[in-house]
């Protein structure tokens, strides 16, 4: 168990629910595709539903709507402990990190979820390089943290 500002986590690699997740996430992005011909970007999901409604927003709506409900019965089935998840930030480093997540995903022309799964399938080049680049900024983010700062 690995700790942070006082509480614990677990890191243990569980193959089985990451087979499941994955394969469950590559399936609804086959399905959003094959059905609406929409990529499952989820910034670009999310970022047009804070415009005006459209015709084309139910669907987003139900999206969000699914991604939520999922994670509310994957703690409810014993996929995670809800009671013990922390996240170390107060309520202005939370919107500003979302605020940066945004404008990184403007700039990106793209998030990693609409990069790293529908665009690296895609054999697209732009989403490839885009999500090396994510990857990379994780890695020395994490690295910076846990072993420079020490946070």
């Amino acid at each position: 168990m690995d700790q942070l500002d006082g509480h614990s986590f677990a890191t243990a690699f569980t193959p089985l629910s990451g087979l499941t997740g994955g394969i469950l996430i590559g399936l609804s992005a086959v399905l959003l595709m094959g059905g609406l011909g929409r990529v499952a970007g989820v910034s670009g999901i999310f970022g047009a539903l804070l415009g005006r409604w459209t015709a084309g927003s139910t669907w987003r709506v139900l999206f969000i709507i699914g991604l939520l409900a999922g994670t509310f019965l994957t703690s409810r089935l014993g996929g995670f402990d809800s009671d013990t998840m922390h996240f170390p930030g107060n309520p202005l480093t939370t919107v500003l990190g979302g605020l940066l997540v945004g404008l990184g995903t403007m700039l990106g022309s793209g998030c990693t979820s609409g990069h790293g799964i529908c665009g690296i399938a895609r054999l697209s080049v732009r989403s490839i390089v885009s999500t090396a680049v994510f990857m990379f900024f994780a890695v020395a983010t994490v690295y910076m943290l846990r072993h420079v700062i020490g946070a």
